[in-house]
């Protein structure tokens, strides 16, 4: 369990998105965030489905 319980052991699998280096965290944030922010949104042709 503690084998499998490593974060090298799921990212190996890509079970995930990979690690990010805690330094890193800020840039991947921005980065992830501009990317959200200039994609397009699609016009849609109905509304909210309700369950």
């Amino acid at each position: 369990y503690e084998h499998q319980g490593h974060p090298y052991y799921a990212t190996a699998r890509l079970w995930d998105d990979g690690i990010i280096d805690p330094a890193d965290t800020r840039r991947m944030l921005a980065l992830g965030l501009s990317a959200t922010q200039n994609a397009p949104v699609p016009d849609v042709r109905f509304g909210v489905f309700r369950m």
